[in-house]
């Protein structure tokens, strides 16, 4: 019940981000924002449908530790350039593609687990 009541509160706080942005006239920004509570939801969804299926079947499955890792890889790698291009990084913090890299290095080793632990569940057991 708690993840549901924080869905809410995260879908109120996107509205009230893009109307603020839209009133504002500051899109970018707006955008950035919404964005990154876009993927909070997309977090807290994942959670709530693991945690439905463990108050159903009693089995809690460790690939939603997986699937956050990657909407968190994703968010970092989509947020951070936008933020770049809207100015809305100091002048210090430009880009680093080492931090980049493992950012993509990252998200390409959850991608595997997540890829190697779906097909063990969907492959018959002989």
């Amino acid at each position: 019940m708690p993840l549901v009541v924080a869905s809410f509160i995260v879908m109120w706080q996107f509205a009230v981000e893009v109307f603020d942005a839209v009133g504002s006239g500051r899109l970018a920004q707006g955008f950035l924002r919404s964005l990154g509570t876009l993927f909070i939801v997309w977090i807290l969804s994942s959670l709530i449908t693991a945690e439905i299926n463990y108050v159903q079947t009693g089995i809690f499955h460790a690939l939603v530790f997986v699937e956050v890792a990657m909407i968190t890889f994703l968010r970092q790698l989509i947020v951070q350039p936008v933020q770049m291009a809207a100015g809305a990084l100091d002048a210090r913090q430009e880009f680093n593609a080492l931090h980049y890299g493992l950012l993509l290095a990252g998200l390409l080793i959850t991608g595997i687990l997540h890829r190697l632990d779906r097909r063990e569940k969907s492959d018959p057991v002989p």
